[in-house]
């Protein structure tokens, strides 16, 4: 039941495409929403405080014509107690008509005397909010309620003051023309902010279908390659560009494509030249004992020999196989200590002497060091040789030769095999230490081996710390070369000699 219900809910979660849809909506109703807020902030405080600092040069402006007043009344604000009227006229008094200024005539045919229009300040009720006070702080005229509203701001007549204008602040717009403009304000801020959700919402929509598009064709791609079909490949061009990540994510897919096509290839290669390997042996070996045990072929020290050589090439096989396998996993034994290369060189070589010289191919030896005291296991390193000569014997044309040189070179011993023609082209030489591979597929059990050599070369090479490269040689076939750190402790040489 636990399970079924898991996959009840992992249906019901919504794919990557609706998760970045939602992620891209959602930012883009943050960002209006906090527009419209601060927009909505900034119009209360930018415009509110504008009508406040209007009132307050009204403010400024009327106080010389209110201290003028007082002194002209016997300097006592009794004339104004109780005069809302003349307490307003002294804080904005209308200007004289101008005689000269010619009359307007409305629709009617009536004409109108050019009146200027209030000040801003008046259209939103700052007559209504203004209060004098006098000396003491008690009400003359004006609002009554003045308690925690407002500054108090002091008239003085020669240093002494003899009163207070108190006006309560703007909070909120009142007038009916403010109320209507602060309301068109706020509809056309959240109409705006709709139609950009709207537009981000299609915006998402597109970027959200555009953009995992090709990441769907990938996946498309990535199971029909785990279904086997490794000639599988995405358009680079149709997956946002080559540039972008999407484009690389689509490069790195055909490339690992094409190696797993290669290495299926190379496994199939590999599978056909193991079996014609073990099947030429174990037939020659058939055939053989068939023929001994029907009395056709006496069974005399030649063919014990042919036998033994069918079950040595079998041997070799298998044992390339193993240590491969071995090094694959990382579990090739390695017994590390002072060994001389110049000593272990001059060991393997002379067995492969007669075999070059039966081939038709020539050997120069050359040690430019009388020794070269390394660390590493003397039994995989006389297997690297051997396998290096091997493959110098196999792909080398009769009448060439095999040059071998050993040599120090900063800190370095340097051991370098090189041989005539055939030779090999660019394209093989990054790949000629891959396993199975092999440069020339048609070559046969006499002339090539499984391509399994190389490889063990290139494992044993790294487990020394050293380096082995393939280029091209002057003789016209392969160089190879092997490098690996020289042992400077002279316990170590000392040990190596003896």
């Amino acid at each position: 039941m636990g399970s079924q219900s898991k996959a009840f809910f992992s249906r019901l979660a919504p794919g990557i495409t609706a998760k970045l849809f939602l992620a891209v909506l959602f930012t883009a109703v943050c960002v209006v929403v906090a527009m419209a807020l601060a927009a909505q902030w900034s119009f209360n405080r930018g415009f509110l405080g504008y009508l406040n600092e209007q009132e307050a040069q009204r403010l400024e402006a009327a106080r010389p014509r209110i201290i003028e007043a007082y002194r002209e009344n016997g300097e006592n604000w009794d004339f104004l107690r109780g005069e809302r009227r003349r307490w307003f006229s002294l804080l904005r008094p209308l200007p004289p008509v101008d005689p000269h200024a010619e009359p307007q005539t409305d629709v009617h045919g009536h004409h109108h005397s050019v009146h200027p229009s209030p000040p801003l300040a008046e259209l939103t009720g700052a007559l209504l909010r203004t209060t004098l006070l006098d000396a003491d702080g008690k009400f003359v005229v004006g609002l009554s309620d003045t308690r925690g509203k407002g500054k108090h701001e002091p008239l003085e007549v020669d240093g002494k003051i003899v009163g207070y204008i108190v006006t309560a602040p703007f909070q909120s717009v009142t007038a009916a023309g403010d109320v209507r403009f602060e309301r068109s304000q706020y509809r056309a801020s959240w109409t705006m902010g709709a139609v950009s959700v709207l537009m981000a919402a299609l915006v998402a929509l597109w970027v959200a279908r555009m953009l995992l598009k090709p990441l769907r064709e990938m996946a498309k791609a990535t199971r029909r390659l785990a279904d086997g079909d490794y000639s599988i490949r995405v358009d680079v061009n149709e997956s946002s560009g080559p540039r972008d990540e999407v484009g690389q994510l689509a490069s790195d897919f055909n490339h690992m494509a094409r190696v797993m096509e290669r290495n299926e290839g190379m496994r199939r290669d590999f599978m056909a030249d193991l079996s014609h390997e073990l099947r030429t042996p174990l037939g020659v070996l058939h055939g053989e004992l068939e023929a001994m045990e029907d009395g056709v072929r006496p069974l005399t020290r030649e063919s014990i020999k042919s036998l033994q050589a069918e079950v040595a090439t079998l041997n070799k096989l298998v044992s390339d196989l193993y240590d491969l396998s071995l090094a694959e996993a990382g579990a090739m034994t390695f017994q590390h200590t002072p060994l001389d290369l110049v000593e272990l060189l001059r060991a393997a070589v002379p067995a492969y002497e007669q075999r070059l010289a039966d081939a038709g191919i020539a050997l120069d030896v050359q040690y430019h060091a009388s020794e070269l005291v390394v660390r590493g296991d003397a039994r995989r390193l006389k297997q690297l040789i051997c396998n290096l000569l091997e493959n110098a014997l196999r792909y080398t044309d009769r009448g060439g030769v095999v040059a071998i040189s050993a040599e120090s070179r900063m800190d370095q011993a340097v051991l370098s095999l090189s041989d005539s023609a055939p030779g090999v082209d660019d394209e093989h030489l990054t790949r000629i230490f891959d396993r199975f591979y092999r440069v020339e597929g048609s070559r046969s059990r006499a002339s090539g081996g499984a391509g399994l050599g190389l490889a063990i070369c290139s494992r044993i090479i790294e487990a020394h710390d050293g380096g082995i490269e393939a280029r091209h040689s002057p003789l016209g076939g392969l160089l190879m070369t092997v490098r690996l750190p020289l042992a400077r402790d002279d316990a170590a040489a000392e040990e190596a000699r003896a």
